[in-house]
């Protein structure tokens, strides 16, 4: 079969919220959103650049702002997405109102009483765990301590944005994407005002970057509230806490919770490799942060937008067993994130130096710093395609209520990870770090690709085909950028760097037109409505 027929046209009319077309519109609201928001981050990250640099204190704070976001995994958004919005859809479609509430309240009551009690938990045992995510920290007595106290003061916002992750889930199985898109914006304004704040106030800036997390926090969960109440939320306090719904939240996310340890662990031997200053150099924690958030660009506007647009379909889906329409929806959202990423991952194996320069080069952010993290931006750069199907493919099988199977698959590629992490660390550096990375993650996502494809019966949608066109257009998109960039008449970095890729980006386009590849003229169609409007 033609890959250019493989999602719309197999699919038929589907005027529903669970058509290619719906999805699209749902993911386009929450790629606008996290577009907003990731722009709003790199702003803070400049700021956060010309502040901290990739010093002493740049470590200590991107150390102790990751641990509550490791737990917020475990029992927030991770969960959230994996556990609780498969059920809640179900529950929605099949029990009534009163009911689904009911169930809500339970969740959320759950949740609230979890969340504490790990916060509490975390800031009593704040030392032990800095000591054990970053020991490299120990040589240096004021770094160690610097961190375990921004730990302490961060340590509540896994309550604020774990509570957030739960309204956000609630919000996504009444296919309401608006305030969920638009609130992560709340923590970059806020850590941004905490800096400008700080930097003229305070005679030790960091710590008022960590208030500003928590206000950032509890901005984003006050601003869920009138959507859900409009959606007609009643929470009340349960008379008890047993619920048939919560066990089988409770079955579907003890999996989970093993697979985000696993996942979890990795970023930990990340981040111990990473300070690990005698053999990855010093300020290799900020490194990855840095590194990481320019990866994270691509993957949050896309990859975890159509993620999270796809989750309640696929699950609304899996509960009437219409297997033949996850198929469809899942080719038609692995399709999407080929012809995203492709081009974008050769975009930044190209230009990892000037990327870094532009954005971060000034202030306490050094020629040094720009090089180590360009070094480990290149190596992230070789898995960006396989982080994004991975999205898609765990949310799949997620919304198949299978949180075992992305588990054993995970726990492999950890093993791998940290093995790779050690070998290639030694002669690459902090770019070895990041090519563990994406080697493990290319893995990963091919493992998971191939069990799926079994288990719904062969995809049978020309996804290869589809595949080597757009590597092919991604090549040629390559050669052409490099060459703009080379003999670019212009003078200025920026400017230089904007012209390579906006006629590189162009350039793919035109090739895929050629190709036939079905995005690239669904694109075209909806430039020549707008002209034409």
């Amino acid at each position: 079969m033609s890959t250019n027929k493989s999602a719309h046209d197999q699919a038929g009319p589907q005027p529903g919220p669970d058509s290619p077309r719906a999805i699209i519109k749902f993911t386009s609201l929450l790629s606008v959103g996290t577009l907003s928001s990731r722009i709003l981050g790199f702003l803070r990250d400049v700021i956060l650049a010309k502040l901290l640099g990739t010093g002493i204190r740049a470590d200590a704070f991107f150390v102790a702002f990751k641990i509550p976001n490791l737990f917020r995994d475990f029992v927030g958004e991770g969960a959230t997405n994996s556990a609780v919005v498969p059920i809640l859809a179900e529950y929605l479609q099949k029990r009534k109102r009163e009911s689904f509430w009911r169930f809500v309240s339970v969740v959320l009551t759950l949740a609230l009483i979890v969340l504490s009690a790990i916060t509490i938990l975390g800031i009593i045992f704040a030392p032990v765990i800095v000591r054990m995510i970053a020991p490299g920290f120990m040589v240096d007595p004021d770094k160690l301590l610097l961190t375990i106290h921004l730990t302490r003061i961060m340590f509540p916002y896994l309550v604020l944005i774990g509570l957030t992750a739960y309204c956000m889930g609630i919000l996504f199985t009444f296919r309401s994407f608006l305030v969920p898109a638009f609130s992560p914006c709340l923590l970059n304004i806020s850590v941004i005002a905490s800096a400008f704040i700080a930097s003229r106030t305070m005679e030790e800036p960091v710590f008022g970057l960590a208030i500003g997390v928590l206000v950032g926090g509890a901005l984003q969960l006050a601003v869920q509230v009138r959507p859900l109440l409009k959606t007609g939320m009643k929470f009340k306090v349960p008379k008890t806490l047993k619920h048939p719904g919560a066990m089988k939240i409770g079955k579907l996310l003890i999996p989970r919770m093993i697979g985000s340890g696993v996942y979890q662990l990795t970023v930990l031997i990340d981040t111990f490799c990473a300070s690990l200053s005698m053999i990855v150099g010093q300020g290799g924690i900020s490194a990855i942060y840095y590194s990481n958030r320019i990866i994270q660009f691509p993957m949050g506007v896309f990859s975890i937008a159509l993620a999270s647009a796809v989750l309640p379909s696929l699950s609304g889906l899996a509960s009437k067993k219409d297997t033949e329409s996850i198929k469809r929806t899942l080719i038609f959202a692995l399709e999407n994130i080929f012809f995203v990423m492709a081009p974008t991952m050769v975009m930044l194996l190209l230009f990892s130096l000037p990327i870094i320069r532009v954005l971060f080069q000034r202030g306490e952010f050094t020629t040094y710093s720009t090089g180590i993290t360009s070094l480990a931006l290149s190596f992230y750069a070789l898995g960006l395609f396989s982080f994004g199907g991975i999205k898609i493919l765990v949310t799949a099988f997620h919304a198949l209520q299978d949180t075992k199977t992305p588990v054993k698959i995970a726990a492999v590629c950890l093993g791998l990870n940290a093995a790779l992490n050690f070998i290639l660390m030694i002669p690459l550096g902090i770019g070895g770090i990041a090519l563990a990375s994406a080697i493990a993650g290319s893995i990963d996502f091919l493992a998971l690709f191939y069990i799926m494809n079994r288990r719904l019966g062969k995809f049978n949608s020309g996804l290869l085909v589809y595949f080597l066109k757009v590597t092919f257009a991604a090549l040629l998109t390559g050669i052409f950028a490099d060459t703009v960039w080379a003999y670019a008449a212009v003078s200025g970095e920026f400017i230089k760097l904007c012209a390579a890729g906006f006629s590189g980006f162009l350039f793919y386009g035109l090739i895929c037109l050629m190709l036939k590849v079905e995005q690239a003229h669904k694109i075209l169609e909806w430039i020549k409505k707008g002209l034409g409007k």
